[in-house]
C-alpha cells in the first residue's frame, strides 16, 4: 500500500452509483490531508462517466484535491490501488422486486429483503459469484489494498472475499449503529442531561452481526446510559417515539417509531443497533412481520421496490442534468466514516468504530472466520477488533441460526450446489412458516427469475 497520502489511488467498484459514490465525492471536498485519483468502475460505463464529470465539477467548484477517472475495465481500475470501495447493486431493482415481493404470495412479509429471509438469501445467491470474481481480481491486481465493502448482504459479501482470498484486507461498513447512537442521545436529552448531544459523543460497545447488531454498554461522558434508556423505553414503548423532524414512520419508509427496539430492550436488556425494518427480519416472523397490520402496529413500513425504482429514475435524471450543466450539486458533508477510516489506515490518527470483520475471538461462542460486527481500533495499516463478552444465551441462539445460514449459502454457491442452497432456504425462520412444497415452488420461482443462466451447471 502506498504510504504517501497525496498520491493515493482509490478504486470505486460501483462507481456509477448515485448514492454511495455521490456521498463519498462530496465528503472528499472537505478533506485536506489526503489526495489522489478516484478510479470509477461500473458495469454501467455511462453511469461511471457521468460520475467522472460530476466529481470533476465538484473538484472545480470546491478546490478539491481529488480527480476522477472512469475506467472501462476492472483491471485498470484496480491495478495498484491503495484502497478499494465496493458499493454495488447486485443485479437490478427488478430482480430485487422478486426477492421482496414473490414471498408475499405465501404470506411472507419482508420489510427490506436484502440480508436474511427468502429475499436476503436469494440476493446472496446472485451476489456471491460477483464477489468471488472481485476477490480473484483484487488478489491479482491490488493484493495489498484495503477493501471497504458497503454492499448487502454485508456479512455474506465480506465473508466471500475472505473465503476466496484469505490474505485480503477487507472490512464491511454499515451506518445503522449511528442511528442507535442518535436515539441514545435523544434519550439523554429527554432525561435532562444536556441539549443538542451529538451521536459522536455517545460511546457504545457493539456486538452481533450486521443488521442484528447489539449495544451492551453505552455512556455519555461518565454517565451509564442504559438506566436512562430504560426510563425512555418505559415512556415510549407503547406509543412509539418520533423526533421533531418532518419525517416520521408515516411519511418515510426509512423511519420508525422505534417500538421494535424498545420491545427487544424489554426482552433482552440490550439495545438493538439497527433500524426496526432490518431487526424485525431476524426475529420469529410472528413477532413483528406476521402481516401488514402487525407491521403497522409496530410503527415501521414494508418498503416496496417500486419506490426504489422511482427513486432510481429521479437520480438518473438528476445525474444527467448535472452532467449537462443544467443543475448543480452542493458539497455537503455526511456523517459517514469512510474517509476517517482511510486516514487512520494511512497513519493519520487512530480511532475506534464498529465494522464487520471475520471472527478472531471478538465474538465468543461464534464460529471462527464468520463475519461479525463489533468495535475495532483503526491505526496505521491495521484494524484490531475489540473483544466482547458475546451475546446472552437467548440472543446467541437467535443469531446463530442466521450465521449458519450465511455460511451455508456461501458453501452452496462456491460448490455450485443448488440443492444445498435450497436446504439453507428451508432453514430460514420466515420460510419455516410454509410447507416444504410451497417452499420449493417459491425457491424455484425466485431463482429462475433472478439467477444467471448456466451458473449452476
Amino acid at each position: 500500500m502506498n504510504t504517501n497520502p497525496n498520491e493515493l489511488k482509490i478504486c470505486h467498484i460501483g462507481g456509477g452509483s448515485r448514492d454511495w459514490a455521490w456521498v463519498f465525492m462530496k465528503d472528499l471536498c472537505f478533506e485536506n490531508e489526503i489526495s489522489g485519483v478516484i478510479h470509477l468502475y461500473d458495469i454501467d460505463v455511462e453511469a461511471a462517466r457521468a460520475n467522472e464529470a460530476l466529481g470533476n465539477k465538484l473538484l472545480a467548484a470546491n478546490s478539491s484535491r481529488w480527480t476522477y477517472k472512469a475506467e472501462p475495465s476492472l483491471e485498470k481500475a484496480l491495478e495498484g490501488s491503495d484502497f478499494v470501495i465496493i458499493s454495488i447493486l447486485p443485479g437490478s431493482f427488478e430482480e430485487m422486486a422478486v426477492d421482496v415481493h414473490a414471498p408475499e404470495q405465501y404470506g411472507i412479509c419482508q420489510s427490506v429483503g436484502d440480508t436474511v429471509g427468502p429475499g436476503g438469501l436469494n440476493r446472496a445467491l446472485r451476489t456471491i459469484p460477483i464477489y468471488e470474481e472481485f476477490a480473484l481480481a483484487i488478489r491479482k491486481w491490488a493484493p495489498t489494498a484495503w477493501i471497504i465493502n458497503y454492499t448487502n448482504p454485508m456479512a455474506v459479501c465480506t465473508r466471500t472475499l475472505y473465503r476466496i482470498f484469505p490474505g485480503i484486507k477487507a472490512f464491511g461498513c454499515c451506518h445503522e449503529v449511528f442511528h442507535a447512537q442518535d436515539l441514545l442521545a435523544r434519550a439523554a436529552e429527554h432525561a435532562g442531561l444536556a441539549s443538542d448531544i451529538g451521536r459522536k459523543e455517545i460511546f457504545t460497545n457493539v456486538t452481533g452481526i450486521n443488521h442484528f447488531t447489539w449495544i451492551d454498554r453505552a455512556s455519555w461522558k461518565n454517565i451509564d446510559l442504559f438506566p436512562v434508556f430504560g426510563r425512555f423505553v418505559a415512556k415510549f414503548a407503547e406509543t412509539g417515539y418520533s423526533d421533531d423532524s418532518e419525517e416520521n414512520w408515516h411519511t418515510s419508509y426509512f423511519k420508525s417509531g422505534e417500538r421494535v427496539k424498545m420491545d427487544l430492550f424489554r426482552r433482552y436488556g440490550l439495545l438493538a443497533a439497527a433500524g426496526d425494518r432490518h431487526i424485525s427480519e431476524f426475529c420469529p416472523p410472528h413477532w413483528y412481520l406476521k402481516d401488514a397490520e402487525t407491521v403497522k402496529s409496530w410503527q415501521f413500513s414494508l418498503t416496496p421496490v417500486s419506490w426504489r425504482i422511482q427513486q432510481r429514475e429521479k437520480l438518473i435524471q438528476k445525474s444527467m442534468a448535472i452532467r449537462d450543466g443544467l443543475e448543480t450539486i452542493k458539497a455537503d458533508q455526511s456523517d459517514e466514516e469512510g474517509i476517517r477510516q482511510i486516514k487512520a489506515l494511512l497513519g493519520l490518527g487512530n480511532f475506534m468504530t464498529n465494522v464487520n470483520l471475520p471472527n478472531q475471538g471478538q465474538m465468543p461462542g461464534f464460529p471462527t472466520g464468520a463475519v461479525v460486527e463489533t468495535n475495532a481500533c483503526f491505526s496505521r495499516d491495521s484494524i484490531q477488533p475489540v473483544i466482547t463478552t458475546g451475546l446472552p444465551g437467548p440472543l446467541r441462539n437467535l443469531t446463530m441460526q442466521h450465521v449458519e445460514n450465511q455460511e451455508g449459502i456461501i458453501d452452496a454457491v462456491l460448490e455450485r450446489d443448488m440443492e444445498a442452497a435450497f436446504c439453507v432456504f428451508l432453514n430460514d425462520p420466515q420460510i419455516r412458516t410454509i410447507n416444504r412444497e410451497d417452499a420449493r415452488r417459491l425457491f424455484s420461482c425466485m431463482t429462475e427469475k433472478t439467477l444467471p443462466q448456466g451458473f449452476w451447471t
